[in-house]
């Protein structure tokens, strides 16, 4: 196949305006943080030099203003999240009071389409039973496997074999259970892990991902398996934390392992478990990868995000998937608040 030039020179030029640009915002930060200050260093030591060598009173330092470094510090990022993050929201939250076309203003119909529509109401409660279940189910497995491994002896391998599905992308976890629920027809051989379980224990193989609310809790699944390392991590350090001489103190009173556990240890790591059961939440709520690599959406599996893709960007409905992004917006915003003030609460205290 012979290579034509002229085909991706377009795209060879985008590269390097976007090299240039970077280059640019690069080099402008470095000037405003380092060059800037720097030539005022030097200019006030340039008058220290001259004063001194005609004997005139020393130029007095002018005190720096703090407030003035903060402000030029904070800049870049302010910039970046105004750019990034404030306006697509605003547009955003326009856009969902307009039409498909975003050319004519139709008030709340966006809105209330999604509350009558059967369909996005399937959607709503699968996002509410994703929201359920995965932190409650990640945070309780995360828990139960660090009280358990513990101080054993192979702990950190232990901790390695559950932590390890992090570090793959929800599409790769994703495309790894699909070839978990893999099926063929009756009588040919099945590839599928669930399957071969169930036909090797005299059982009839079925497509998991057709039957709903199955699915739903199939998919679930997937991410209760990404996101229990994260859950044992925090927790796991949680444990850790409490003080020896509490946990010996409790043992001299001849407390049981159970009545550890619930007077000793789940008061110490409350912190961390509302910590980690917040995060959870946020990224499920958040949930696109794996319904959109896994079902699609089909079959009744479609959550919030992937809805929101599919009115926006396959459906041309920019009305509909803006106001599905602003009411995803919108559950999100107590949990961060919740989240902010906990952790400044730990803080004062």
């Amino acid at each position: 196949m012979e290579f034509d030039f002229a085909d991706v020179q377009p795209k060879f030029l985008m590269l390097l305006y976007g090299l240039i640009a970077f280059a640019v915002v690069v080099g402008g930060l470095l000037l405003l943080l380092d060059a800037v200050p720097s030539w005022f260093a030097r200019r006030h030591e340039a008058q220290l030099i001259a004063a001194s060598a005609s004997g005139a009173p020393l130029p007095r330092r002018r005190k720096p203003r703090e407030g003035m470094f903060a402000f030029f510090f904070l800049l870049p990022a302010v910039l970046l999240l105004m750019i990034g993050l404030v306006v697509p929201a605003i547009r955003t939250t326009l856009l969902s009071f307009m039409d498909g076309g975003s050319s004519n203003w139709v008030g709340l119909r966006n809105y209330a389409w999604m509350f009558s529509e059967d369909s996005i109401v399937r959607v709503l409660i699968n996002t509410l039973v994703w929201v359920l279940l995965v932190p409650l189910v990640a945070t309780a497995f995360g828990l139960i496997y660090s009280v358990l491994v513990d101080r054993a002896r192979f702990e950190s391998v232990a901790k390695s074999l559950i932590f390890m599905p992090m570090a793959i992308s929800f599409v790769g976890a994703a495309i790894i259970w699909k070839f978990v629920y893999a099926y063929r027809g009756d009588g040919q051989e099945q590839i599928g892990l669930l399957n071969q379980i169930v036909v090797s224990l005299g059982g009839e193989p079925k497509q998991w991902l057709l039957d709903s609310p199955l699915n739903t809790l199939l998919l679930i699944v997937i991410m209760v398996w990404i996101q229990a390392g994260f859950a044992m991590v925090v927790l796991s350090a949680a444990i850790k934390a409490i003080p020896a001489d509490i946990v010996e103190a409790a043992r001299l009173d001849g407390v049981t392992p159970w009545q550890m556990f619930w007077q000793i240890t789940m008061p110490s790591i409350r912190p961390a478990l509302i910590v980690v059961v917040v995060t959870l939440s946020i990224a499920t709520l958040k949930v696109f990868d794996i319904v959109r690599t896994a079902t699609n959406g089909n079959y009744e599996t479609s959550v919030i995000a992937n809805e929101m893709y599919n009115q926006a960007f396959r459906y041309g409905q920019n009305g509909q998937g803006s106001a599905l992004a602003v009411f995803l917006f919108v559950l999100v915003i107590p949990l961060v608040i919740y989240q902010i003030r906990n952790l400044r609460q730990q803080q004062e205290g």
